[in-house]
């Protein structure tokens, strides 16, 4: 997930590229760069770490008569945040930014690298301007070499290049990754990667579909797809930016349930491929002498650890062990060399994990990082990470976060089972196919948001709530739990559905709501008679699966029951919107819950 702006006209080039970039740094923030062609010449600039840095870089330089330029804000995929892997990227006479994962880059730079192109970064994206040259070398022509160039292209992109063999134009085209081009009355054009990076500007936009292409200029937006022209669907644009920002969601916690869709595709973007996992950031011989996972974490971050911990141990046949990591740091703990300690945190910033990694580095052990801020003090102190690509989380009750943290380290379980040769080919082949549908699983329904909204009201009073589940949806009782108790602040636990009778069912009563996580494919059997104990003792039931249960006094209905993972993520979605609902009715402050902050810097 990456942030592109981009404009043709006369005002201030680099300030309008910058005030974009500004807007759109919660799609990456560990370098950006932008690129500016005026009167045939282009000047270029990049800097790692955030905004501030590019803005301090280009402080001095300014812009006087009509020109073009492109902007971009970085979230590594490929390559490390360097300033050679900074966005744009250069060729011999053109510039290029690109947001999404070129997934045959590799194919095509190594056809580059043989014709005697010679590349300065680490990143997919560079095959494109180098591709687009070698085209327009060819073909004399370069609209016909841009056109050649995205045929080329597989995988997601959005795309703005600027070449001085055409420097009155700027070419884009889109699929996969976000894009929207517009203009204002004067007719300057803008591009952006979300409509935040436009308002204020633009007053009319297009928002780009799959397989768009074209070129803009002082002319007007050219639009075409399948070599075809086509018509502008020009459409208002908004000028509330807040509202923009929210991409007409009523709170960011919201937006952010809505865009774990996009997000996890992000997240395997170049990292599955047809027939294995694939990690560009772990060495080969990663694995080697390594027999068991430790993984600490708090929050959410260890509800996701803990549920992982099943993959682990039943994809990699690897021991696995959870640690919240504040109770890790003082229990004494041994800790031996052939463990991998993995540290899982949004923010890269959570004091009590950040000690814990220290403890597991003093005692030489192999670390890895589970993150989703490059740059942070976990990332800096880890030997390796695996950036989980979810883009700035607004709402402190995380959701996409802990969406795509359990996407990577199911990855990783296959990664190791794949080293380790415990997976059969057809089972690695299922779980991949299953991998490949889960952007489509959590996108939200508009009849399902609808009925859970409906639901709500019926569950706002109470004693409490039981959120309860088996194997790995265990853990995301207790993350529905959480989830529920941080916004709402209404008393939620989750539970280990066959521990209720060993204590817990005590509190059943019609005042108590049992959230029941009921998945066809793991122990329905074993779990439906723990929510008919809890029936029995008239708890007020809400049953979440695929198939009907007769005794639920409410019932959501999953659709995805082809693969416990599918299953797993569906719930995902539901408990998350179910927390949101009850909050919203209630008349909480979704996004900043009280006593709570985003990033947990203290002990």
């Amino acid at each position: 997930m990456c942030g592109i702006v981009g404009y043709i006209g006369k005002d201030a080039i680099k300030d309008i590229l910058v005030d974009g970039l500004r807007e759109l740094e919660y799609r990456g923030y560990d370098s950006a760069g932008i690129a500016i062609l005026e009167e045939d010449e282009i000047q270029s600039f990049k800097a790692i770490g955030k905004l501030k840095n590019l803005e301090e870089k280009t402080k001095d330089f300014s812009t006087h008569h009509f020109g073009l330029g492109i902007g971009h804000t970085r979230w590594a995929t490929h390559g490390k945040p360097t300033e050679l892997n900074a966005h744009p990227h250069l060729g011999e006479f053109s510039y290029v930014v690109h947001n999404g994962i070129i997934e045959n880059y590799q194919e095509l730079k190594k056809e580059l690298q043989a014709s005697g192109v010679h590349f300065l970064s680490q990143t997919d994206t560079e095959v494109i301007v180098h591709l687009f040259e070698k085209n327009y070398k060819e073909i004399n022509d370069p609209m016909a070499a841009f056109e050649k160039t995205v045929e080329t292209l597989e995988g997601a992109y959005a795309i703005l290049l600027i070449t001085k063999a055409d420097p009155q134009k700027i070419y884009f085209a889109k699929n996969g990754s976000p894009m929207i081009v517009g203009n204002d009355a004067k007719g300057d054009i803008y591009f952006g990667s979300s409509d935040a990076a436009l308002i204020g500007k633009a007053t009319e936009v297009i928002y780009l579909a799959d397989g768009d292409y074209g070129y803009t200029s002082a002319d007007g937006i050219f639009l075409y797809h399948d070599k075809e022209k086509k018509g502008l669907n020009k459409k208002p644009l908004i000028g509330d930016k807040v509202s923009a920002q929210k991409n007409g969601h009523r709170f960011f916690m919201e937006k952010e349930i809505y865009e774990q869709s996009e997000v996890l595709g992000d997240t395997i973007m170049g990292r599955v491929l047809d027939d294995q996992i694939k990690f560009d950031e772990l060495d080969a011989n990663f694995f080697d002498g390594i027999s068991e996972i430790k993984i600490c974490a708090c929050g959410t971050s260890y509800n996701s650890g803990l549920a992982c911990s099943y993959l682990f141990e039943r994809q990699a046949k690897i021991k696995s062990s959870v640690e919240i990591a504040s109770e890790f740091r003082y229990k004494e703990p041994l800790m031996s060399k052939d463990t991998l300690f993995v540290v899982i945190s949004q923010s890269g910033e959570t004091a009590d994990t950040l000690e814990a990694l220290k403890m597991a580095k003093k005692a030489g052990l192999k670390t890895l990082a589970i993150c989703n801020v490059d740059n942070s003090s976990i990332v800096r102190l880890s030997d390796y990470t695996l950036l989980t690509r979810a883009g700035i989380e607004k709402g402190v009750a995380s959701t996409k976060a802990f969406a795509t943290q359990v996407m990577v380290m199911w990855m990783l379980s296959l990664y190791i089972a794949q080293h380790k040769k415990t997976i059969s080919e057809k089972a690695l082949q299922d779980e991949i196919d299953a991998i490949r549908h889960i952007p489509t699983t959590v996108m939200v329904e508009d009849a399902l948001h609808e009925k859970i909204k409906r639901l709500s009201k019926r569950y706002l009073h109470g004693h409490g709530f039981f959120f309860i589940g088996r194997d790995l949806f265990f853990p995301l009782a207790l993350e529905g739990a959480l989830k529920l108790k941080e916004i709402s602040y209404l008393h939620a636990e989750g539970y280990p559905a066959g521990e209720m009778k060993h204590g817990p069912i005590a509190l059943a009563d019609s005042e108590l709501f049992t959230i029941a996580l009921m998945p066809k494919n793991v122990h329905y059997d074993k779990i439906k008679s723990n929510v008919e104990e809890l029936s029995a003792r008239d708890s007020t039931i809400l049953a979440i699966s695929p198939l009907a249960f007769d005794l639920a006094d409410d019932f959501i209905k999953t659709q995805h029951d082809n693969h416990p993972m599918s299953e797993f993520f569906e719930m995902m979605v539901i408990t998350q919107i179910l927390a949101l609902e009850i909050s919203v009715r209630l008349g909480n402050d979704v996004d900043m819950p009280r006593n709570l902050a985003k990033s947990v810097t203290v002990e």
